[in-house]
C-alpha cells in the first residue's frame, strides 16, 4: 500500500511540475530575467520562442524591423542619446539575431555559441566602408590619412596598427611634414623625395652610379632618416647587393 501511495505521490509531483512549466515558464525554465527593454513580455515566452524550436529570428524581426535597427525604436521614434549606435544590421549577411544577442541575464546552455561582432558578418561589399560606422581619432596624423584605413589597420582589431613610420623613415627635423608632402595624390603606398629635394633624377642616378648604386627609386632604403650619408642599409641596391 505504501509503495502505491509513493508512486502516486511521484506522479502528482511530476504533473504539478509540468503544469507549472506551462503556466509559469518565465519562472520555471527561463535562464534569468529578461533585459529591461523586454520586461513587458516577461510572461509571453512565445513572443520570441517558437514551440519546440527555441528563439526565432523571424519573431525578433516581427517587432524589430531590420531597416530601423539603430535608427528608430520599435514604436517608430528616432533613436536619441546614443552616440555609439550604428546602423550596421542592415548590412549583415544573414539576420541571425541569436548569434550575437541573448535577452536573458543568467548563464545559459548555449553561451559558448554566442559571438561578438566581427566584420566577417558584414556583406563583402560594405566591409571596406569604415567611415560608415567608425570615426577616425582626432589626431594630426589621422586628419591627413583620409579614408584609406586599411593602409595601417586591419578588421581584426584597431590595435596594433600594421605600420610604424619611424621604422622606415623617421619624421624628425625638417621631415616632420604633412603626409601629402611625400605621399602625393593621397596614395600612402608610394612616396617621393622630389617634392622638396629639387634634384634631377638623371643627376642623382649618375652620382649614385659612381658608387655602384643602381637602385635610386627607394631613397629611404639608404637614407633612413633623411640626414644625408649613411643611416640606412648600406650596400642595398649596389652592384652585387640585394635589390629586394
Amino acid at each position: 500500500m505504501m509503495r502505491r501511495w509513493g508512486l502516486w505521490l511521484i506522479v502528482i509531483n511530476l504533473c504539478g511540475l509540468i503544469a507549472l512549466v506551462f503556466a509559469l515558464p518565465h519562472l520555471m525554465v527561463a535562464p534569468g530575467p529578461l533585459i529591461p527593454a523586454h520586461a513587458s513580455i516577461t510572461t509571453n515566452c512565445f513572443a520570441c520562442h517558437a514551440p519546440f524550436k527555441g528563439a526565432s529570428a523571424t519573431r525578433c524581426t516581427a517587432c524589430h524591423k531590420v531597416a530601423d535597427i539603430g535608427i528608430r525604436t520599435t514604436t517608430g521614434a528616432a533613436v536619441k542619446g546614443r552616440g555609439d549606435a550604428v546602423a550596421f544590421h542592415q548590412s549583415l549577411t544573414t539576420p541571425d539575431c541569436m548569434a550575437c544577442h541573448t535577452d536573458h541575464s543568467a548563464p545559459h546552455l548555449v553561451k559558448a555559441s554566442r559571438q561578438s561582432f566581427a566584420h566577417a558578418l558584414l556583406r563583402p561589399d560594405v566591409r571596406g566602408q569604415c567611415a560608415t560606422c567608425h570615426r577616425a581619432p582626432q589626431t594630426p596624423l589621422h586628419a591627413q590619412a583620409g579614408s584609406n584605413c586599411a593602409a595601417c589597420h586591419t578588421q581584426a582589431g584597431w590595435k596594433p596598427a600594421t605600420f610604424e613610420h619611424a621604422k622606415y623613415f623617421a619624421l624628425t627635423g625638417p621631415h616632420n611634414a604633412s603626409c601629402a608632402t611625400c605621399h602625393t595624390g593621397g596614395d600612402v603606398s608610394r612616396y617621393t623625395c622630389f617634392s622638396c629635394h629639387q634634384h634631377q633624377p638623371d643627376q642623382i642616378r649618375a652620382k649614385h652610379a659612381e658608387e655602384g648604386i643602381r637602385n635610386i627609386e627607394n631613397c629611404a632604403r639608404c637614407h633612413r632618416n633623411g640626414s644625408g650619408e649613411g643611416g640606412g642599409e648600406g650596400r642595398e641596391g649596389r652592384e652585387g647587393g640585394s635589390d629586394d
